[in-house]
């Protein structure tokens, strides 16, 4: 950029606000008034102009005071140091983002966080902005400006320095959200899911509260406007209380995290694999294939099982063997189921117990219960049937016979004898 058609235009710019900043007697008493008046309301508002930022004043105080410029009028000295502000600004701005910034990115490049990747270039323009704004202030300041337009710099500086500190502070809070949401789906958390719309409301929040900042700094009382959003909210919380009881809903799902997207889980009187957790309501496919969608405040406030996180599932069995087993058999085979069962890999040995425990009304049962360590479900059911058919064959092996309900029907009298005289 060739600097020198931009300081005559900048000269330009300054002789224009030069000659603008000393008004007729007429324009100087019509502003002296208009000053007065603005005091006046000032005092009855409790509301003052507001005044560029210290550090920027103390700047152009230093800066006049090194040049030894005591004078009351605007000179030649004053554009002088006006436009030197301004080109270094410029050079500053330049040499911060291609020299420092640089510098800063390759330095996060080597760190192990991914932090520092999106927060450097993220806070890149908001602090070549701040340099910038911090040179055209600086620059206004060092002019003898009217009172009306020195009025206008205060009101300007204010707002500008506001706009800029916030945006830097969203653009730094975008970033560690998204470095958050990046590590809740590197961790496969349930949080996940939920973090676009956390981040687009705590944006949201961040930026009404910068606003209200903002207006406070201008010497507004916010106090009346924050009562105005009181009574707006209260309507709106009557009017869309399901809606909110939602969202509260999902947030506690959230917290929790009872479940995430392709476990399966039972709510209430509904079992099925979750498909899509929202902001209103969770989806559920079934078993049949059909699609339930429970509002997120009834899940949030149902018993939830989640079927997917099992970490071991237990197996409660009873064996009925015929009566004609003699006491000797029944040791045997409740030796060798137990055998059995102990020596499969999938089964915890601790867990084991087998006995022989009732006798039935036509059996002898034998009670066996294990636990087995995979959770997973089709793991279980073969588990479950290689044990069952090691325990059929062990069982014909010792020549025993399982049970089945039998009744015996005893005959006594005269057809008990016809019966037997027939015979």
């Amino acid at each position: 950029m060739k600097l020198r058609p931009f300081l005559f235009f900048v000269l330009s710019l300054l002789a224009a606000a030069a000659v603008r900043a000393e008004p007729s007697a007429a324009e100087q008493q019509a502003q002296q008034h208009a000053v007065d008046t603005a005091a006046a309301a000032a005092v009855a508002t409790g509301r003052a102009a507001p005044r560029p930022p210290d550090f920027l004043e103390h700047i152009v105080d230093s800066v006049l005071e090194l040049f030894d410029v005591r004078t009351s009028e605007n000179t030649v000295t004053h554009y002088v140091i006006a436009a030197l502000f301004l080109v270094g600004a410029l050079l500053l701005r330049r040499a911060l983002t291609n020299v420092v910034f640089k510098f800063l990115r390759r330095l996060a490049a080597k760190t192990e966080t991914t932090l520092d990747d999106k927060l450097f270039p993220a806070m890149e323009d908001p602090a070549a902005t701040l340099v910038m704004v911090t040179g055209i202030f600086s620059a206004l300041k060092v002019l003898k400006l009217s009172a009306t337009a020195d009025n206008a710099v205060g009101y300007g500086s204010t707002v500008a320095f506001s706009l800029v500190f916030f945006w830097g502070l969203l653009r730094a809070f975008n970033a560690v959200l998204d470095h958050l949401h990046e590590i809740a789906v590197e961790k496969q958390l349930g949080v996940a899911a939920f973090m676009p719309w956390i981040k687009k409301s705590l944006v949201a929040v961040f930026m009404v509260f910068g606003v209200l900042l903002t207006i406070q700094s201008l010497g507004y009382n916010v106090s009346t406007i924050l009562q105005g959003l009181g009574i707006g909210g209260l309507a709106f919380a009557l009017a869309a209380q399901d809606t909110i009881a939602n969202l509260f809903g999902s947030i506690v799902v959230a917290m929790d995290q009872p479940f995430k997207v392709g476990e399966a889980v039972k709510i209430g009187a509904h079992a099925g694999t979750v498909e899509d957790i929202g902001l209103r309501s969770t989806k559920i496919r079934l078993a049949d294939r059909s699609l339930v969608i429970l509002p997120n405040k009834l899940v949030s406030s149902e018993a939830i099982v989640n079927l997917s996180r099992f970490t071991g599932s237990r197996v409660e069995q009873v064996f009925s063997l015929t009566y004609d087993t003699t006491p000797d058999q029944l040791e045997a085979i409740v030796r060798e189921i137990r055998r059995l069962i102990e020596g499969e890999a999938g089964v915890e040995a601790a867990s084991v117990q087998v006995y022989f425990r009732d006798f039935s009304a036509s059996s002898l049962d034998l009670w066996a219960a294990y636990l087995i360590k995979d959770p997973d479900f089709a793991k279980h059911l073969a588990v479950r049937q290689r044990l069952n058919l090691a325990i059929m064959r062990a069982v014909e092996t010792h020549g025993l016979d399982f049970a089945y309900p039998t009744s015996v029907l005893h005959l006594d009298g005269p057809v008990a004898k016809q019966i037997a005289g027939q015979k």
